[in-house]
């Protein structure tokens, strides 16, 4: 299978606890630390990816056409729920975020346009 079709499989499984589909099911979302553990780190015939390094992985999201988004977060004025909202960020910023137009939930048959650089 190609890097994409792979991704897909993951993304699509229940398996999977450390990468799934945005609301939308326009972007991937991976929570780093979990997916490292989950997906990369497995080995012999349970093993996903050529590589168990996330900078690898990321490099190879890059090659086929996706980009990381960035997450924004609206602060509130008082202090407490700031400091609320910040915890929440903070566990929010582990997550990654990555679009591309041709990996979409729903649409597989886009996965051919998903072409290495």
């Amino acid at each position: 299978l190609t890097f994409p079709k792979k991704l897909w499989k993951i993304v699509e499984s229940d398996q999977f606890k450390s990468i799934w589909w945005d609301d939308d099911g326009n972007c991937v979302v991976i929570d780093e630390d979990s997916f490292k553990k989950e997906v990369l780190e497995r080995r012999g015939p349970l093993r996903i990816f050529e590589t168990d390094c996330m900078k690898s992985f990321v490099r190879q999201l890059n090659l086929y056409g996706f980009s990381k988004m960035r997450q924004d977060f609206q602060r509130s004025a008082s202090l407490a729920e700031f400091l609320a909202e910040e915890k929440a960020a903070s566990a929010f910023s582990k997550l990654q975020f990555y679009y591309n137009p041709n990996f979409k939930r729903g649409y597989p048959h886009l996965l051919v346009r998903c072409k290495r650089r």
